[in-house]
């Protein structure tokens, strides 16, 4: 009965592309579609820009795959490593490998997000979650992005 919101924000705390899930499934398999669904439309001409220079995610976005991905696409990743992870990798001696890198300074600026969720939430339709079917909540996610947009539009 519960859901989760996944979300990229731009460096002025406005909602760029979202997706739902149930609030039992796991964070880290919709990061890859979530990536995936960037399209930043260029002023003029050109196609949509689909990769950020930079990630920054919570622990729950830490797994070989997301960070492969990232690596792939050529995009830095600003996440930090889980407990757990770090632990099996010590485990494993030298064939565990190197750590991945982490920048503490960067991951401070991981706050846009969290004050893009903050804004989302000041509409009450989408903090108490009245709608019962999930295209229809995020219908209303998307109305509240927009609304957050047009107060806030690109100079």
């Amino acid at each position: 009965m519960t859901t989760k919101i996944h979300l990229v924000a731009d460096r002025r705390c406005r909602p760029i592309t979202r997706l739902t899930s149930p609030g039992q499934y796991g964070d880290s398999p919709r990061f890859i579609p979530l990536m995936e669904s960037i399209r930043i439309l260029r002023r003029g001409r050109g196609r949509p820009r689909k990769r950020p220079g930079r990630t920054m995610g919570d622990k729950a976005y830490s797994s070989k795959a997301n960070r492969a991905y990232l690596h792939r696409h050529g995009i830095q990743a600003v996440i930090p490593v889980k407990e757990d992870q770090k632990a099996n990798r010590l485990k494993r001696g030298s064939a565990g490998g190197r750590p991945p890198n982490f920048d503490p300074e960067r991951y401070k600026e991981r706050n846009t997000v969290e004050r893009c969720f903050n804004k989302l939430r000041q509409f009450r339709a989408v903090a108490t979650r009245f709608d019962k079917r999930e295209r229809i909540y995020q219908g209303t996610i998307d109305v509240a992005s927009i609304k957050i947009w047009l107060r806030d539009p690109v100079p």
